[in-house]
Order: C-alpha cells, then sequence, then structure tokens
C-alpha cells in the first residue's frame, strides 16, 4: 500500500468548530481545478531553466508508452549530494522531507501536511525517517529512484501520482484534500538493499553514526 507518513496530530485537532469546517471548505473551492492549472503551469519553469528542472515519467511506464503529462513529475534541484547510485524499488531509505499543498489564501506557500523539519528544510537541524522506496506514493517514489544521497530536490506530484480522487484524513479530520497536488522538499540521507539494516542517522554530525 502507497504511503508518505502523516503527521501524529494528536488533540491538537480536537473540537473543531463549525465555522473552522466551513473555513476550511472554502479553503479548497474548486479545488480540483486549481490544482490541475497549477500543476500545467509547471511546464514554463522546464523551460525556463531546463538544467535545475526535470520532467520525469513515473517509474510505472516503461520509455514506450503512450502517457499524459499527469504521468510525469516535475523536480526542480535545489543542491546535488555526492552519491553515485541511486536506490532501486526494494531498497530501504532515510529521507528527510517537508510535504505541502499549493499556496492557498491562508497558506501562501502551501499548507505542510507532513514534515521531519520543525522550521527551515535543512539536513542538519532536521529529523529523518526511513521506508521502503515502492510503499510510498508513486511520484515519490519515482523521484527516489533517481535520486542520489546527499541530493536536495523539490518535487511536484500531480494527484493522478498522489492521492488521486480521494481525501486522506488523520483523526478524523482531512488532511490532504482530493485532487491534491502534492510538493515536498526531499533530501536523500541514505539507502541500503532490501535485507540489510540502515544505520543509525545524526543530524548534528550530518552523517551515519
Amino acid at each position: 500500500m502507497a504511503y508518505v507518513l502523516l503527521p501524529l496530530l494528536g488533540g491538537s485537532w480536537a473540537g473543531v468548530s463549525c465555522s473552522e469546517e466551513e473555513a476550511e471548505a472554502s479553503e479548497y473551492d474548486n479545488w480540483q481545478t486549481r490544482n490541475e492549472v497549477y500543476f500545467a503551469t509547471l511546464a514554463d519553469s522546464l523551460r525556463g531553466n531546463p538544467s535545475q528542472w526535470q520532467h520525469i515519467k513515473s517509474y510505472a511506464f516503461d520509455d514506450a508508452a503512450e502517457v499524459s503529462s499527469t504521468n510525469y513529475i516535475y523536480a526542480k534541484v535545489i543542491e546535488k549530494g555526492t552519491g553515485t547510485e541511486c536506490p532501486a524499488f526494494t531498497d530501504s531509505v532515510r529521507v528527510i522531507y517537508k510535504g505541502r499543498l499549493i499556496p492557498s489564501a491562508t497558506w501562501p506557500e502551501g499548507r505542510v501536511f507532513s514534515s521531519t523539519v520543525n522550521d527551515q528544510f535543512s539536513a542538519a537541524t532536521g529529523y529523518t525517517t526511513k521506508g521502503v522506496v515502492g510503499h510510498f506514493v508513486e511520484g515519490f517514489t519515482t523521484a527516489l529512484q533517481l535520486m542520489h544521497c546527499g541530493d536536495y530536490w523539490r518535487i511536484y506530484v500531480p494527484y493522478q501520482l498522489g492521492y488521486g480522487e480521494t481525501a486522506q484524513e488523520v483523526a478524523d479530520v482531512v488532511n490532504i484534500p482530493a485532487y491534491s497536488v502534492l510538493i515536498f522538499d526531499l533530501q536523500l540521507v541514505d539507502f541500503r538493499p532490501a535485507g540489510e539494516a540502515l544505520p543509525l542517522w545524526s543530524s548534528r554530525q550530518g552523517r551515519p553514526e
């Protein structure tokens, strides 16, 4: 089953009032159309700076397959790592990430729905999380299989390669609305073949312990 680790919301969402529910509903008016338009405009970024941006076909389609633009992710390469190999579908990975939605009225940079960092994205201060490459949502998995250790990318996942037409709920609250483009700041810290344990990670030293 595909997953991205969602935050442990605990009691912070308890007692949501009707007015808060109404405000959240209006926040996502015409959400499908807004997300489709937002994703379509990313093609302009690729044309404007092709050396920094990548247009990557989902791993689920072979080179000969006829696919639409929504079977691709966009990746902005922010920092290149020093690794020379990429993880395979069955490998275990250790990553730092922040996941958010597209900008909206209340959240001009996009509402963060899950993150291993408290504020600014940084390998020096962030926590890490582990998972198997093939267990994440399709767009996240696609990016990981092309990343090297130390690479820091910002990836844009169309809803077709994310959670699709299904809203994701945590503690009975809609945390990710249906039809959401997912935006991830993502850094690959380490990876190991299936059956081999990942080393512990120390953010202070910025290296495995």
